[in-house]
């Protein structure tokens, strides 16, 4: 059942209401007791799933994700510190890595296991 936020147009008092979808919007103001309440559109509220079946990770403590952020970041290798052992390696666009690629430079070929058979 949702909450409803209500005010009155003719004296100004506020006031939220808990009851369900189908229940009649309320008009007469409890304060001053004329018919000129108004049901407010508000924000809702977040939906959160408890119990069992759900993830318990959905709904970490905010110190918890701090420190997974400490430690992503101290595990990310630093520029010089990539993978084709190139001081100027870290970045998307590594001339290094390039260059190899371009030369064949660590590559090396297989022999093929097939017999030729010498039709063509």
């Amino acid at each position: 059942m949702p909450t409803y936020n209500y005010e009155c147009s003719a004296c100004g008092h506020a006031f939220e209401v808990f009851h369900s979808m189908t229940a009649p919007v309320k008009r007469k103001c409890p304060s001053c007791g004329k018919q000129k309440l108004e049901r407010l559109i508000g924000t809702g509220a977040g939906v959160i799933f408890k119990g069992s079946g759900f993830y318990q990770t959905d709904y970490r403590s905010s110190s918890y994700e701090a420190g997974a952020k400490a430690d992503t970041a101290a595990s990310t290798p630093a520029a010089g510190e990539g993978g084709c052992g190139s001081p100027v390696c870290g970045t998307s666009g590594c001339q290094a890595a390039a260059d190899k690629a371009a030369t064949g430079a660590g590559t090396t070929k297989k022999k093929s296991s097939r017999k030729s058979t010498g039709k063509a």
